[in-house]
């Protein structure tokens, strides 16, 4: 009974700790803008919304995409060409975009979740390959040149998002909206079956669940959230190209979460947040980006088997993140 009780107090004290640095996690990123170049925390902001996408995918149901640069990037090019070609208000430009990368998850989707494992992987990154390479043929998308020059315009006819304030307030909302539209899913019944079918996924079978549709399901909603990250950043740096859908994206958002720590919400933000930092420290330096991050991950992978936010809530936080979330981790490295 005492340990019961002392198991009690201390998951409550980790879910208040956890909501404190929630809520003071929010307020740095309010003021933040007023300290550091806003451009920088937009495209921060983007590819952290883009991470968690796709931790919802991977940390949640256990299905490693190769693919998910297709979402980002085909989202990025819808939105573009219909705000600078049509002439569509931004808002609706994204919401195009969105709908696009939902699309794109559903075609995607319903060939990859018949497969299991490194298939599934190997899937996923054969069909991002062929819409890259239709991004390259097809002429709307500005082949190797892209759609450069795509205005802000103003939101709802009202705000100005060619000021820098403005425009930043606005990715922060729809960043917060999305962390709290995944959070809200895992934290649901629906997600409860995902995190089922990621431990067992014969088990998932045997109680009647139709596994292969919550997995089209989940597959779709981290497509949509993915599209929504993609549209963001055609916006805030008015530009979408060929690096946005390459499968080197795939893998850099593969290795923001990885480093973060898969199956946590603080994770993905935290390594795309690493990773967007040094690649944004050594953009003037002779020193190889790509030489720093694979450096940094080979660190993370020895050091913080979990990823950095997995080791912090697994020795400072109680059971929120268990054995099972390194296990899963040391799954998907494997695969890959």
């Amino acid at each position: 009974m005492a340990d019961l009780t002392l198991r009690e107090t201390r998951a409550k004290n980790s879910a208040r700790l956890e909501w404190a640095l929630v809520g003071l996690g929010i307020l740095a990123l309010l003021v933040a803008p007023f300290f550091v170049y806003p451009i920088f925390l937009m495209k921060m902001l983007c590819f952290a919304l883009f991470a968690c996408a796709f931790n919802l995918l991977l940390g949640y149901t256990g299905l490693l995409s190769f693919g998910h640069a297709t979402f980002f990037g085909g989202a990025a090019y819808f939105t573009a060409y219909a705000v600078k070609v049509w002439g569509w208000p931004p808002e609706a430009g994204i919401l195009l975009g969105v709908l696009g990368a939902a699309l794109l998850g559903l075609v995607m989707g319903f060939f990859a979740i018949r497969r299991q494992g490194i298939y599934f992987a190997m899937i996923t990154l054969a069909l991002s390959q062929m819409f890259f390479f239709f991004c390259v043929q097809a002429p709307f998308t500005g082949g190797e040149d892209g759609i450069q020059g795509v205005p802000r315009g103003r939101l709802l006819g009202m705000l100005d998002l060619n000021v820098s304030m403005n425009i930043y307030y606005f990715v922060l909302a729809v960043f917060l909206i999305g962390v709290f539209a995944i959070w809200r899913i895992i934290n649901s019944p629906f997600g409860m079956i995902l995190r089922s079918i990621r431990e067992n996924e014969s088990r998932a079978i045997s109680l009647g669940y139709s596994v292969a549709n919550y997995k089209l399901a989940a597959f779709v909603m981290s497509a949509t959230l993915a599209g929504l990250a993609g549209a963001l950043k055609a916006i805030v740096f008015q530009f979408a190209t060929l690096t946005d859908v390459t499968w080197q994206m795939s893998g850099e958002v593969i290795l923001m979460t990885l480093l973060g720590g898969i199956g946590t919400m603080a994770g993905p933000i935290i390594g795309a947040s690493l990773v967007v930092g040094l690649e944004n420290m050594l953009a003037t330096s002779n020193f190889p980006v790509t030489i720093a991050t694979g450096l940094t991950f080979m660190v993370c992978v020895l050091v913080f088997r979990r990823g950095i936010v997995g080791e912090v809530y697994a020795r400072f936080l109680g059971p929120k993140v268990t054995r099972k979330t390194e296990r899963l981790s040391s799954a998907s490295l494997g695969d890959a």
